[in-house]
């Protein structure tokens, strides 16, 4: 399942590396020593959760059938126009960003804002909805951030245990 949800994101756009230089972005200030590939095998760690993979499969296909005109109004154009008061598919994607922990969920805070990186793009596409997908990935960097600076809080802790 793993395979084919990082290959659906793909299909839509969506590069593990993308999510993982958000990742490095968002945790790099805490941790200098931080390489774009610990992200993106932390993002690939994320992937391996099953509630990851259902929020994933489940955002993809809502943005799909709006885009196929496959879903009643008035849900379809709330979902085609991303409707600011939806709050759906943010709070889909909050049970991603949710799994490491209130970091997680300040992060995606932060990302829903600010919309950096690939997640600027796919609010902004033209001819596809992409209303669920631009959260999903605030959503999996979020939580492979907080997964990365729980590392960093158990090494910092684990060498002040041995000093």
């Amino acid at each position: 399942m793993k395979e084919l949800v990082i290959n659906l994101l793909k299909q839509r756009g969506v590069k593990l590396k993308a999510i993982a230089e958000i990742v490095y972005e968002l945790q790099v200030p805490y941790n200098p020593n931080l390489t774009l590939e610990d992200c993106i095998i932390n993002v690939e760690r994320v992937f391996e959760k099953r509630e990851v993979q259902h929020t994933i499969l489940t955002g993809l296909a809502l943005d799909k059938m709006a885009e196929d005109d496959k879903l009643e109004e008035p849900l379809a154009t709330i979902i085609k126009t991303d409707e600011p008061l939806y709050g759906i598919d943010e709070s889909l994607a909050m049970t991603i960003a949710n799994i490491y922990g209130t970091i997680g969920v300040t992060s995606f805070g932060y990302l829903d804002k600010e919309k950096t990186g690939i997640i600027k793009k796919l609010d902004n596409s033209q001819g596809r909805v992409d209303t669920f997908l631009d959260d999903i990935v605030a959503g999996i960097a979020s939580a492979a951030s907080a997964r990365l600076a729980h590392q960093l809080k158990q090494e910092e802790q684990e060498q002040a245990e041995i000093s």
